[in-house]
């Protein structure tokens, strides 16, 4: 049974958060409905100064998170904590909390959307989407976790326009009747735990992705992935899988060193040696792409042509400077224990590994196991920098070198590396602790080793 779109009409909302998020949600209600509040963790002052900044008025300012009664309906920015005491206080008197996700549906509705998620890879397979799909439909854009956010042009687009969204479980958490085209799920492995309380509440926050889809839609899942692999045949949408260890019987399927997909028909893709991203996990990023762009009905030829061109994003394994026959990446999005592991492999050894950060209660055992065999040094700052040295000691690896900053660390490696290393800024966890973003953290790694030329 179809699900009925949430009506926001007359709702009398508060939007949560003055981010980028919490400007677009105001940008975009601005043009519906005049009954509109804000609320966040600053003074007014500060709101009414980020208020007007961005051109916004008549808008009333919360003072008191307490006094909610009078509200219908959130819309919350996807960072903040189901722990903060005024989403408790809408739960108790059961105000709906929802997404600048779920918004955009609810405004401009179906056959609109598509959708990418997974714990790892949601950026490179998102920017490489995109740009198979601008070239199949100029009227494309990009959203979610990358480009504009999602509700910036949403009252602007016409019907021959679509969205492409990079989706985390913190903006599918508060969606209700959101139903992408086509979605996406790359792999499901253990990350905001502390955001989510358990594997079980982060994996449910993933599906909603495709909860509401049906047999008019599309749903491309990583056949390795244990987790994805046992929603087959469980779920509404017509399903295809991708795989680099099985021959599918349909599907996206790696033969050989080629890529091919088959619907009663094998059809060959690509060879895997025109691939310019390094490391396996691309590999499987690039099959989801396929599976997804395929499922939107973009021609293969069109597909290949893009993803031969494509030479990866900002922050994910890029390729830095050379110094002394020292080879530098920054890998700075690598905010989890499987994306690093995914960069160590990519990499040829030996490795110097920079990495830590913001503490979401991860343990490093499986990482240090990996690190063993190709890597020579390790190098940790930041919050979880005892958790590295705890798995270290468990581990038996003994090359840990514990510093104060991403600057220190950067210097050292660079007086410990001889010719042929690698060093690699591959966290294993999030910025928070020192940055703002996982993009401040890459720019300064990138600026201080620009600097070690000088």
């Amino acid at each position: 049974m179809d699900v009925i779109k949430m009506d926001i009409k007359d709702k009398r909302i508060l939007i949560f958060g003055l981010g980028l998020t919490g400007i677009s949600a105001l940008g975009a209600l601005k043009a519906y409905w005049g009954d509109i509040s804000v609320y966040n963790d600053s003074s007014k002052e500060d709101i009414e100064s980020k208020l007007i900044e961005n051109n916004i008025t008549g808008i009333q300012i919360l003072s008191d998170f307490n006094n909610i009664e009078n509200i219908d309906l959130i819309i919350k920015s996807p960072g903040i904590m189901p722990s903060h005491p005024l989403i408790k206080r809408a739960e108790e008197l059961g105000i709906p909390i929802i997404s600048d996700i779920e918004l955009a549906y609810c405004l401009r509705g179906d056959n609109l959307f598509y959708g990418i998620t997974g714990t790892n890879g949601k950026t490179t397979s998102t920017v490489l989407a995109g740009n198979i799909f601008r070239r199949w439909n100029p009227n494309t854009h990009i959203g979610g976790n990358v480009g504009v956010g999602v509700l910036g042009e949403i009252s602007n687009i016409s019907e021959d326009d679509i969205f492409l969204l990079e989706l985390s479980s913190f903006q599918l958490e508060h969606t209700v009747t959101f139903k992408p085209k086509v979605a996406l799920i790359l792999n499901i492995t253990p990350d905001h735990i502390d955001w989510h309380g358990s594997m079980k509440s982060y994996m449910n926050s993933k599906f909603k992705i495709f909860r509401n889809q049906n047999r008019n839609d599309y749903l491309v899942l990583n056949y390795d992935d244990v987790n994805l692999r046992a929603l087959k045949g469980k779920t509404n949408s017509n399903e295809i899988f991708f795989s680099q260890k099985e021959i599918l019987d349909r599907g996206i399927y790696l033969k050989g060193n080629s890529i091919y997909y088959n619907d009663k028909e094998e059809k060959k893709i690509l060879d895997i040696n025109e691939i310019k991203i390094p490391g396996k996990h691309n590999i499987e990023n690039i099959m989801g792409v396929v599976g997804l762009s395929i499922a939107a009905g973009v021609p293969v030829e069109l597909i290949r042509d893009e993803i031969v061109k494509f030479k990866g994003v900002e922050h994910r394994i890029e390729y830095v400077k050379t110094i002394k026959g020292v080879k530098y990446y920054n890998d700075s999005k690598g905010t989890n224990m499987e994306s690093t592991i995914k960069a160590i492999e990519a990499l040829d050894g030996p490795l110097i590994l920079i990495a830590g950060g913001y503490d979401k209660g991860s343990t490093f055992d499986e990482l240090i196991m990996e690190f063993k065999n190709k890597g020579k040094k390790l190098i940790v700052f930041g919050a979880t920098k005892d958790r590295f040295v705890d798995a270290a000691k468990r581990n038996g690896f003994e090359n840990l070198f514990l510093v104060h900053d991403l600057k220190e660390a950067v210097e050292l490696s660079h007086r410990m590396a001889i010719e042929d290393d690698t060093v690699l800024l591959s966290p294993a966890c999030a910025s928070w602790d020192m940055y703002k973003n996982f993009e401040e953290r890459g720019n300064h790694f990138k600026e201080l080793v620009t600097r070690l030329t000088e």
